[in-house]
């Protein structure tokens, strides 16, 4: 009956029209009906951390529906399998974005995983290594800076990646590590001006953007 009750909830906040203009943002919209993240986050605030239903909403195929059940899982409650299994079922920038950052950040798998899918031939499994690479980086605060250095080696080794949806969360994730503080800054530099020597054109556009970012910012200590 939950189910059901949230599902019609989703369908009464639809709205063609931000279904329409998700496609201007690069979304594939082919499964959505038109919720905004503000309104799926004001739902999820019903239903936190709610694994039975966050499992029942993915299989629904629903693309909001999916986007909610990233927002009520419990981090603690999900499985190595379940997390290989959403991210096998991600095909568009936005939900492997959110569902990272709301979820799969937050399990004890995310480090493993970071490297384990960073090779990957499908994109959006690729991109997800990349996305919690930028995701740890900009909200584990309490990290050591030992964390990132394997993924700096990571970046630097999928570089050469000409797909948008990699090459845009490499560049990401190069980019937010480089923030943390001045001794990342200058490792992240220094990684970014290897890339820029590779013979790659996805790598040189990576190296430029971060270096524009990165060689003039202040960063704190």
């Amino acid at each position: 009956m939950q189910l059901t009750e949230v599902i019609d909830q989703l369908k009464q906040l639809s709205n063609p029209t931000h279904k329409e203009g998700m496609a201007r943002f690069g979304i594939d919209a082919s499964r959505a009906i038109g919720v905004n993240i503000p309104q799926l986050r004001t739902l999820a605030k019903l239903h936190k951390k709610n694994h039975e239903l966050a499992l029942a909403l993915w299989k629904t195929g629903i693309h909001e529906a999916r986007l909610l059940a990233s927002m009520i899982d419990d981090p603690k409650q999900v499985t190595e399998e379940q997390f290989d299994s959403w991210t096998k079922d991600i095909y568009s920038w936005d939900l492997c974005d959110q569902t990272c950052s709301n979820l799969f950040q937050h399990t004890s798998y995310a480090a493993d995983k970071i490297i384990e899918y960073s090779t990957h031939p499908e994109e959006f499994i690729k991109r997800t290594s990349f996305v919690l690479m930028a995701c740890a980086a900009v909200h584990n605060k309490k990290a050591d800076n030992m964390l990132f250095l394997p993924f700096l080696d990571v970046i630097e080794r999928e570089a050469y990646d000409e797909r948008n949806f990699v090459k845009k969360a490499v560049n990401w994730a190069l980019r937010q590590i480089g923030k943390r503080n001045s001794t990342l800054q200058q490792i992240a530099i220094e990684t970014a001006r290897r890339i820029a020597q590779q013979p790659h054109k996805a790598a040189k556009w990576i190296a430029a953007d971060a270096l524009r970012e990165l060689e003039n910012r202040k960063v704190k200590n």
